[in-house]
């Protein structure tokens, strides 16, 4: 089917919430180039985002991976911008950030960057779609990143368990394809077949990168008609040829594909079951939502629901449900289960209950009262959604724009509005036993399978499943009461903005006692019924041994683990909720419709306060945490250096091998006696913001005081001053290059890693600015040659660090091309190219730089959470320099270039002795000879090995702390 042309001139009156002041407004260009044009005078960053409608269901056969390529090359360069990598460098020193992604039919492509740098960024990534380069040079060089890529993914059960779902579906469908791309596809198979995979590549783009199948979204500060005059004359060069759009017909599934039963072994602990079904695609039919309806009573964890039952029986610990996998032609609706080691053994009983919940909704029909009650939530999530980053909107939105009509392009699917029993009943009546495949993961497996799936190498065993075993399965489950939810009593029902009567720009110091100390920041940008709650718990007791780091976890885990029932409806309605260890304890946020705010916290509170061990429980969260630390190891390396980085850095910090140690002989009783001295002396740290009167805020905090450190036998007493806790961090020697050496905890995983960490200063205004220009100025540097010239591994990443007010810089590398010790080596090779760069600057490029710079911290907060986790960052630390911004500014419109070279000079630049330098390196089993020679090697001078982590850390000073307590608060 061809893709006509496109009405130039229809009005559309695109939906859009109730609180959103931006302007929209879509035209089509001459070429037939399809856009939306966004305004946003309130916005600090402006972006773009270019859908193309081609994906990896169009790889050629044989070239497997070669649209991802594709996407890759693209960045490369132009024949207007003809030097390598001068795109990325662009967006990155204009304070912005760009990437790219390949899905099956699309391939969008998207930035973002400061206002004054948009014009010629939209100029640079138009040239993407006009003409690139794809030198032959490049070409080679990517592969290999993609393979890196690849390589990154080879251990990781996600990208495994959907390879596996496409490998057991019609080879003749595209879905079956592997869509990645290695070295095998790109390079070394199509050579032996005699094929030039840059000719394919350029091919490819010819054949398929056509206007007509594009999507534009431009997210400008301009107003409309001005940034229509840009884009037409930056976009109406990209060719049409009118290329008919690829429908991919047909099922990916056949009978051969159904009624199966799929067992798999994972790589990581733990036992997972996927039931899926193909399915009418819910896009058909969004207006009446009947996969939202459907997922939100079969993934309904309140009471009577399937999750409930399963859980009650100890038998799973997470149950989600929905529409996954979809296209216009076809598409999967997928039940997720998590299985507890007892589930494990009852996966008849749970395919019968799950069976037996779809035959309870079969029997009930559509509920009108159930959908009017999703409807209404949907709608006020909708009306008032928060902002989000330009560059994450423009993506959604481009990718709406094929599926809906252009007056839906903001709704999407996101607002059910038609109650249609009969299109519910007709998706529900899909979900049958005729119909189903049944993933079940377990390592359980491991030497039971007979098969192997041909890209991830995944072990796995198939065998038919008829509707006989699950009627069987139905009759025999445990006889335990399913039902459909009662009315959600979280629904909020008063949105009315409260009135601030003093616009305080910062947080206030509202409220202090012996107990607590309150700081509150009224919501005086985002005009949003929302408010934001941290309290903070500070228990010495919690940090003391690796046994009460985990007995603390246990806690935090069980509580979640009872409100679930009661707060699941919270979530639902749009009030979210969290209790987690920290370091120093345990702390407790809220998020949400400010309207029932106050029911929640109480019902948290009271849990808290009446804490209960439930031997049942017990059991089940301390299996789930045993299984969390034993997948440690399977992490990827470059988590695994930082982890190690952190250990290295933090005081107080106990390694994961100690805690696993320590948890099979943690018993029911161990809890019962802990969490009263948990508890004993405490002190809350607390921040409330958004639509909250002072008022309200003061009496939140009120109601915790009351009811742990008041009345006749209180829970908890006030901290003495010795008690309170600190935040402090190893001070590493001057002019010493450091290093710590591990081998991967997984030997399975041939990746390496590195952190290469450059230790600077102790928060400063001064001296943070200018860590922050210098890690502007090299990160895309710092990525175009480590990653795209040297091709050391996809992972390839130069960034600031900050511990607890500590600033410093950080290179991330994971490679499986070479050892971390080489890598290491190629770091300060490039530090030692950059110092030409960085004394050769133009004064008009520092100028730049530092404009970019001020630009980005100009940049206003976008949504009540994100300027909350800003502040609550300065009090978590305990530097409380809520102004940081504009003091920042201030110090960088005074620092002059010569200032910031002496800085690289000092503290950054190879071999100065007031350097101070941490390597951490990881050695995958590809380098594990490496790893025996490099430990019997001569050390360098100034190079200090460290051979035990905690030892180093007793032997090093620690700098001061921030945060010293109640009274004590270093300013």
């Amino acid at each position: 089917m061809a893709v006509g042309k496109k009405e130039e001139n229809m009005a559309v009156e695109i939906v859009k919430p109730r609180i959103d002041k931006r302007d929209y407004r879509r035209i089509v260009l001459q070429n037939n180039l399809e856009i939306l044009l966004i305004s946003d005078p309130e916005t600090d960053k402006c972006a773009a985002s270019m859908n193309v409608c081609v994906g990896a269901f169009s790889d050629p056969e044989g070239l497997e991976g070669l649209a991802h390529f594709l996407e890759h090359m693209l960045f490369y360069a132009s024949e207007k911008y003809p030097v390598e990598d001068s795109y990325s460098k662009y967006i990155t020193e204009n304070g912005g950030s760009t990437n790219a992604f390949t899905s099956s039919e699309d391939t969008n492509y998207y930035f973002e960057v400061n206002a004054d740098g948009f014009k010629e960024a939209l100029d640079r990534f138009a040239q993407f779609f006009i003409k690139p380069l794809m030198s032959a040079d490049a070409t080679t060089r990517e592969i290999k990143a993609v393979d890196s890529e690849h390589q990154k993914n080879l251990l990781s059960d996600p990208w495994r368990m959907n390879q596996l779902q496409k490998h057991l579906s019609a080879e003749n469908h595209p879905y079956h394809k592997f869509s990645t791309g290695s070295w095998d596809t790109l390079e070394v198979r199509p050579k032996e077949r005699g094929i030039d995979t840059r000719q394919e590549l350029l091919k490819f783009y010819s054949e398929n990168y056509s206007a007509n199948l594009m999507h534009l979204v431009v997210y400008s500060k301009d107003s409309l008609d001005k940034v229509e005059q840009l884009v037409r004359g930056k976009f109406q060069d990209i060719r049409n040829i009118d290329r008919n759009q690829i429908h991919f017909t047909g099922q990916p599934c056949t009978t051969e594909h159904l009624q199966i039963l799929v067992r798999a072994v994972p790589i990581k602990q733990g036992h997972k079951l996927k039931i899926i079904w193909p399915i009418t695609p819910g896009i058909h039919h969004y207006k009446e939502g009947p996969c939202r309806y459907l997922g939100h009573l079969i993934g309904h964890e309140g009471e009577g629901s399937l999750f409930y039952v399963l859980k009650k029986l100890g038998w799973a610990t997470s149950l989600s449900a929905g529409e996954s996998d979809w296209t216009n032609e076809f598409s999967f609706f997928k039940v997720a289960i998590d299985l507890t080691d007892a589930g494990q053994d009852h996966f008849e009983d749970i395919m019968g209950l799950l069976f037996k919940y779809i035959h309870l909704l079969q029997h009930a029909g559509a509920s009108k009262w159930i959908f009017e009650e999703l409807s209404a939530i949907c709608e006020t999530a909708f009306h008032y959604q928060d902002k989000i980053r330009p560059s994450d909107y423009v993506v959604n939105v481009a990718m709406n724009m094929q599926h809906y009509p252009p007056e839906d392009w903001l709704v999407a699917s996101s607002l059910p509005s038609k109650f249609n029993p009969s299109v519910i009943q007709s998706f529900l009546n899909e979900l049958n036993p005729d119909n189903v495949r049944i993933f079940w993961e377990s390592t359980k497996f491991e030497g039971n399978t007979s098969m192997t799936e041909p890209w991830y190498g995944t072990a796995y065993s198939k065998e038919k499943v008829g509707g006989d075993s699950i009627k069987h399965w139905m009759e025999h489950a445990p006889s335990e009461e399913l039902h459909l939810p009662a009315p959600n009593v979280f629904v909020p029902t008063d949105l009315s903005l409260k009135p601030v009567f003093e616009k305080t720009k910062v947080p206030i110091l509202l409220r202090k006692s012996p107990y607590s100390r309150l700081w509150y920041k009224p919501d005086t940008a985002f005009s949003s019924p929302k408010a934001y709650a941290m309290i903070d718990f500070s228990c010495p007791y919690c940090g003391h041994s690796p046994e009460a780091e985990v007995l603390t976890e246990i806690f935090t885990r069980l509580l979640m683990d009872y409100l679930n029932e009661y707060a699941y409806n919270a979530q639902v309605a749009g009030l979210y909720y969290d209790i987690s260890k920290t370091n120093s304890g345990f702390q407790l946020t809220l998020f949400g419709y400010n309207d029932k705010l106050r029911v929640l916290l109480e019902a948290v509170v009271e849990k808290i306060a009446k804490f209960e061990v439930k031997p049942d429980r017990f059991s089940v969260i301390k299996e789930l945490v045993t299984k969390q630390y034993q997948n440690f190891k399977f992490q990827q390396p470059y988590q695994q250096v930082m982890y190690y980085c952190s250990l290295l850095l933090k005081d107080k910090t106990w390694p994961w091998n100690e805690e696993l140690e320590v948890l099979p002989n943690l018993k029911v009783d161990d809890l019962v006696k802990f969490y009263p001295l948990l508890l004993a002396r405490s002190f809350m740290e607390c921040y409330v913001a958004g639509n909250v009167e002072q008022a309200e805020a003061e009496s939140m905090i009120q109601l915790i005081e009351d009811v742990f450190f008041k009345g006749p036998q209180p829970i908890s007493k006030p901290l003495f001053a010795s008690q309170h806790l600190t935040n402090r961090v190893v001070n590493l020697e001057r002019g010493v290059n450091y290093f710590y050496a591990a081998e991967g905890l997984n030997p399975s995983d041939e990746n390496s890693a590195l952190v290469h960490y450059i230790q600077v200063h102790q928060d400063d205004f001064m001296l943070n600015v200018k860590l922050q220009l210098f890690a502007l100025i090299a990160k895309q540097p710092a990525f175009h040659q480590l990653r795209s010239v040297e091709q050391l591994g996809y992972i390839t990443v130069l960034m600031q660090r900050s511990d607890s007010g500590v600033h410093g810089v950080q290179f991330i590398v994971q490679s499986t091309a070479k050892d971390p010790k080489y890598i290491d080596s190629r770091v300060e090779l490039f530090l030692k190219m950059f110092e030409s760069k960085l004394y050769e600057m133009t004064t008009d490029e520092f100028k730049n730089n530092v404009n970019a710079l001020i630009d980005m911290k100009l940049e206003k907060h976008k949504n009540l959470r994100e300027e909350s986790r800003f502040y609550w960052r300065e009090i978590s630390d305990g530097t409380l320099k809520f102004d940081r911004r504009d003091r920042e500014i201030d110090a960088l419109k005074q620092l002059t270039q010569k200032e910031l070279t002496d800085f690289f000079d000092e503290y950054i630049k190879v071999g100065v002795p007031r350097k101070k330098a941490l390597s951490v390196r990881v050695y995958g089993s590809s380098h594990s000879s490496q790893f025996q020679e490099h430990k019997n090697e001569q050390i360098e001078p100034n190079a200090v090995q460290i051979e035990e982590i905690f030892s180093f850390r007793r032997s090093r000073p620690l700098y001061s702390s921030f945060k010293g307590g109640f009274g004590h608060v270093r300013l």
